[in-house]
């Protein structure tokens, strides 16, 4: 005899000082702090996470959350690393907060609803429309979250200003892996990257990518296909993105997560991230009224036995 799904729920439920929803669609649990709109899991019941909710995570006010999909938006790392376009949008002396001024402040929920059998979850924040620190332009940004046989995520800038605005901007997702020694990604062969660990320099991909070490790359011109295989977990996790032509592939290792007082001193061995971006030259130019879509959609296929 079969059941029925559960009807969609959404639940506020407090993690330390982060205001955050459980959403439950079918048979998908989703965590999304308020603060940075930011994912911090997405499990199927009966299968392992995707999204990776670090065990040691901080959940404070203004802090970053070091799990889930951060957003960063409007630059990419550190402001410095980006296009002169980028940099130019920025009008202050103070230093600039890696990957720019949205995934510490605090989102309003602007709806939950269903479209046939899809739950669609939208937040937006008010102040990226002028009131950025530093960054007097007028973007709306919003994130659309749609839950179906995938988890859907798209970052939705409109310019609403009058000027031409340019920005750079990633998804930048951990997700989950049974030992990032034994797993590897499908798609990256052939690709141009910069090695950002040996003085940015451009190198080409050979065959898949697999890890020793601690790795921090860019990809370029990548393709809307990119593959975690995890033999271990019997499950390929795939990763489909549009209006992103750029990826980083980044995991800590022993030496870097050491330094980090918010991830335990194995915790690279359970994440990788591969984030959804458009950076470096693959920025985003918006003419005033033009709007820009980055999305991803990731879900989990069984390994052939």
């Amino acid at each position: 005899m079969s059941t029925l799904p559960a009807e969609p729920s959404i639940e506020s439920v407090q993690f330390d000082e982060l205001e955050c929803w459980r959403i439950r669609h079918g048979n998908a649990e989703l965590l999304v702090a308020r603060q940075g709109a930011q994912i911090l899991s997405y499990q199927v019941d009966g299968q392992e996470p995707l999204i990776w909710l670090n065990d040691e995570a901080v959940f404070k006010q203004g802090k970053p959350v070091r799990a889930g999909m951060p957003i960063c938006w409007p630059w990419f790392g550190n402001l410095e690393r980006n296009p002169d376009s980028v940099q130019a949008m920025r009008q202050s002396s103070e230093p600039a907060k890696a990957h720019g001024e949205v995934r510490a402040l605090n989102w309003e929920l602007l709806g939950v609803g269903e479209d046939g059998d899809a739950l669609l979850v939208e937040l937006v924040l008010p102040q990226a429309e002028g009131q950025l620190p530093g960054w007097p332009h007028n973007v709306a940004l919003k994130l659309s979250i749609r839950m179906d046989q995938a988890l859907n995520v798209s970052l939705v800038s409109y310019n609403g200003g009058s000027e031409t605005v340019t920005l750079s901007q990633a998804l930048h997702t951990y997700f989950a892996v049974s030992d990032v020694r034994q797993i590897s990604i499908e798609g990256l062969n052939g690709l141009r990257y910069i090695e950002t660990l040996e003085n940015w320099e451009e190198r080409e991909q050979a065959g898949d990518l697999t890890f020793g070490g601690e790795t921090d790359r860019i990809y370029l011109d990548t393709p809307n296909l990119l593959s975690i295989v995890d033999p271990q977990w019997q499950r390929r996790i795939q990763v489909h993105t549009s209006g992103s032509n750029s990826a980083i592939l980044w995991n800590p290792w022993i030496e870097k997560t050491r330094k980090f007082t918010d991830m335990a001193a194995d915790g690279w061995q359970r994440m990788v991230c591969v984030e959804t971006a458009n950076v470096l030259d693959d920025v985003v130019t918006l003419a005033p009224d033009e709007m820009h879509v980055m999305a991803v959609s990731i879900w989990a296929e069984a390994l052939p036995e």
